[in-house]
């Protein structure tokens, strides 16, 4: 029989879709208990996905026996102490993008972690649309061939009601602007596919809000792999739309438009060699359909604390995911390119904070 995970909620917003998640496999997660600030807004939760129990404390939830993993889904600078928290008590723990403020917490949390028997779970759902899975198995696979150029596009609409929330728009809270916490989906999905990212050149600027993050950003990136790719974030088109484009050696792929779910089905594979469109298709016929999005990436993490083995997203995705931001916004402060890795010497391993990092100096 299948065990059920016994799972603590923290976070009343972004947590909804967690919670659509994890009621779609009721057999393998047991929710016992939500924890927020916001009383209202968590009942409501409660309410609506049958959670049985509501609690305003985070500690009380470290200190119970019958929880197995503390998903947190908080405003990203709370991240670190949470997991450092549910990691020591003895709870396996997923945690919401951004993971958290710097390359070197990542690093911090590797060695906490590896203090303890628990496993520590970043959130990147998108890359379990299937669209995006298909192009992972031409790539596996050969078929696709060398990578040649990748554009992203996440082309989003936040006017000034979206910043009310207090700790949006502000560097000590939410820890960057929409290159962090908008268009980090779509640039780890450019990781999964291609790997490390070798260097980034990048332009930053806030144009629509009174805000002090970036609403705006371009960057120029060389891959490990010899690729080519840009990335242009904005969160000032009022027409949303998200856009992958992958050049291979033997195909193009390309992504939907909608904006919140590019990384699922339709996604055209077109080549110019009818002979190797045959081989593509037949390829594409091959994968079987799974879940997506979160219940698939909740479905995978159980398979991994259950059995033992690797989780579907590792510590070491989210540094490089970080390690692109990181490289992205002290390009855009100095003009230069920065080299990747982000290694301790870099002056911004241990934060790209403002204020942190003029603390810090």
């Amino acid at each position: 029989m299948t065990k059920a995970l016994r799972v603590a909620l923290v976070g009343a917003g972004i947590m909804s879709r967690h919670l659509v998640g994890y009621r779609w496999r009721p057999d393998l997660f047991d929710l016992k208990v939500l924890c927020s600030l916001d009383v209202e807004r968590g009942r409501a939760l409660c309410d609506e996905y049958d959670v049985p129990e509501f609690t305003e404390d985070f500690q009380s939830l470290l200190r119970r026996d019958d929880i197995d993993v503390v998903d947190i889904a908080t405003p990203p600078g709370l991240h670190f102490e949470m997991c450092r928290d549910a990691l020591l008590a003895g709870k396996h723990v997923i945690c919401e993008k951004p993971l958290f403020g710097s390359v070197a917490e990542v690093d911090e949390m590797e060695k906490i972690v590896a203090g303890t028997d628990r496993q520590l779970m970043p959130i990147f759902q998108y890359r379990y649309g299937m669209g995006l899975q298909k192009l992972k198995h031409l790539v596996d696979s050969g078929i696709a061939g060398k990578a040649y150029s990748t554009t992203i596009e996440t082309h989003w609409w936040r006017p000034p009601a979206y910043y009310e929330v207090p700790w949006r728009g502000k560097w000590a809270t939410e820890l960057g602007g929409g290159f962090l916490g908008h268009a980090i989906h779509a640039h780890d999905m450019l990781n999964y596919i291609h790997g490390n990212t070798a260097s980034v050149f990048a332009y930053g600027a806030t144009l629509l809000n009174a805000i002090e993050v970036e609403d705006t950003m371009v960057a120029a990136v060389r891959m490990e792999n010899g690729s080519l790719a840009t990335l242009s974030m904005t969160l000032t088109s009022r027409q949303e739309i998200s856009r992958l484009r992958f050049c291979f050696e033997n195909l193009v792929a390309e992504s939907t438009l909608e904006p919140y779910t590019m990384s699922r089905d339709p996604w055209t594979f077109v080549t110019n060699d009818p002979a190797l469109q045959v081989r593509i298709d037949a390829a594409l016929a091959e994968i079987p359909t799974t879940e997506d999005g979160y219940t698939r990436q909740f479905e995978l993490f159980h398979e991994a604390v259950t059995t033992g083995t690797e989780l579907p997203v590792t510590l070491a995705d989210a540094r490089r995911s970080l390690e692109l931001v990181t490289g992205a916004y002290y390009s855009a402060r100095t003009g230069q390119p920065a080299q990747l890795p982000i290694t301790a010497e870099h002056p911004l391993y241990r934060s790209w904070v403002p204020q942190a990092n003029s603390r810090a100096a």
